[in-house]
């Protein structure tokens, strides 16, 4: 279906994307609904939403029209890419293709060998996170032609980043074949982890065995320093420690430590 062009029925599509991504937080409606009003704003040619899987390190598809091997480098590299680098900050909204300066785009393997042997010209890349800090995953979404300036729907799509954000982070299944495991809502799961810590929690501890510094697991994990130094204070008080390097010592007894 075309996207609209007047500003107006643009800021009216949002509120369809906004309403069709309460549905899916809801699990009323698929994922693939907030994609199809999200057209409705921005008309493209390939678009996806994903989750980001932080134990496996890697994104999970959620709902997406590209080929096989651009869903492919979403899900397995995109996080190593050098333009996601640059687009990963909580503080900054999406990245715009049009925007991205030609020499990172020269050294991006996800725009060298995927998107450009598509025709791609235009398009968004937006990371999502959670209220709390937390990297839940990405929007994408590119189209074979550039987009007319200026353009109203590039400050429709980061307004409406917090409600795709929910939607994305409410969407945990792990992916077909693998078991699911505990988590932080069901009953048992706290039981189920040393000292009660939340799962995040227990991320942030496995990287103090590493002796990393707080912008070091922010940037490993994708939350900001700040949300770092949060958990640790909360580790501390849960374990009744009184430093970094205690906490280190505790959880190697427990046999945690970093695998990266």
């Amino acid at each position: 279906m075309a996207a609209r062009h007047d500003t107006a029925d643009i800021l009216d599509a949002a509120l369809h994307v906004r309403e069709a991504a309460r549905s899916a937080t809801a699990g009323a409606t698929g994922v693939d609904t907030v994609l199809a009003a999200l057209s409705e704003v921005m008309e493209h040619d390939h678009a996806s939403l994903t989750r980001w899987d932080p134990r496996r390190r890697r994104h999970t598809t959620l709902a997406g029209s590209y080929p096989e091997d651009a869903t492919a480098y979403i899900e397995t590299s995109l996080h190593r890419d050098p333009v996601f680098a640059v687009l990963r900050s909580p503080d900054r909204g999406g990245l715009w293709l049009g925007d991205v300066p030609g020499e990172l785009l020269a050294a991006s393997p996800g725009f060298r060998d995927v998107l450009s042997p598509l025709g791609i010209e235009d398009g968004v890349a937006q990371c999502l996170f959670a209220a709390d800090g937390r990297y839940v995953g990405m929007l994408n979404v590119s189209l074979r032609r550039p987009r007319r300036t200026p353009d109203p729907a590039r400050a429709v799509v980061t307004l409406l980043t917090e409600a795709l954000a929910a939607t994305v982070a409410s969407c945990p299944a792990p992916p077909p074949g693998e078991p699911a495991t505990a988590g932080p809502g069901d009953p048992d799961a706290a039981a189920l982890r040393p000292g009660g810590l939340s799962p995040r929690e227990l991320e942030v501890l496995a990287e103090l065995t590493a002796g990393r510094t707080n912008r070091q697991i922010a940037e490993l994990l994708y939350i900001t320093p700040r949300t770092v130094g949060t958990h640790i204070e909360h580790i501390l008080a849960k374990l009744d420690l009184p430093n970094r390097a205690a906490a280190a010592a505790r959880a190697a007894a427990w046999g945690i430590r970093s695998t990266r």
